[in-house]
């Protein structure tokens, strides 16, 4: 019977160091970890390793529950894939153990805590953007090419030069050029 941890940050800039502390302090003796990918991604290579690595009598270790994931139905999904193949489950922070029928309670009203949590993010940010709509503001990223560039790109593609050569020139994925055309298109019409 081993104990592995599964650790998970969402973004680059942040670190692991609490959560594989606090791992290697509960007794694991594997640990494997997701770094910059959201706990809403289903599909994350560190926690397809550690779902791999994991034996019948192992026990999977996490720091917080919502290092596993961030909706209700993943997390009860993967937690049944654990319980069907005969291996435990333990949150830290939680203090979640699925042995215990205690264990499994916690886990299903701090699952569904969590998915409320995340919902009502999801309400502010969008109620953020429709508030800076209608102040006049833009939200999200600022775009690659001006307005100008734009239209020097728009003259540079008509008069036949390629789309890949003129993104090289700006520094930006042909992509970026389509849509910078596309946005002026928009804004003319």
């Amino acid at each position: 019977m081993a104990r592995i941890g599964y650790a998970r940050v969402s973004t680059i800039d942040q670190h692991l160091n609490l959560q594989t502390d606090a791992l290697l302090k509960a007794g694991c003796s594997r640990i494997f970890e997701d770094h910059g990918v959201s706990g809403a991604k289903r599909k994350r290579s560190g926690l397809s390793s550690t779902m791999r690595a994991l034996r019948k009598g192992d026990v999977l270790v996490v720091w917080r529950l919502d290092r596993l994931g961030r909706s209700i139905r993943h997390l009860i999904t993967v937690i049944d894939d654990l319980k069907r193949r005969g291996i435990g489950f333990l949150s830290l922070t939680e203090n979640i153990d699925t042995a215990s029928a205690g264990g499994k309670l916690i886990f299903h009203i701090l699952a569904a805590i969590s998915e409320f949590e995340k919902s009502l993010i999801r309400e502010r940010t969008i109620a953020g953007i429709e508030a800076a709509k209608a102040r006049g503001k833009c939200p999200g990223r600022r775009p690659a090419l001006s307005q100008a560039q734009c239209c020097e790109i728009r003259a540079a593609v008509n008069a036949g030069i390629p789309v890949r050569d003129v993104a090289r020139e700006y520094n930006v994925h042909p992509r970026t050029i389509v849509r910078g055309m596309e946005r002026l298109e928009l804004a003319q019409a």
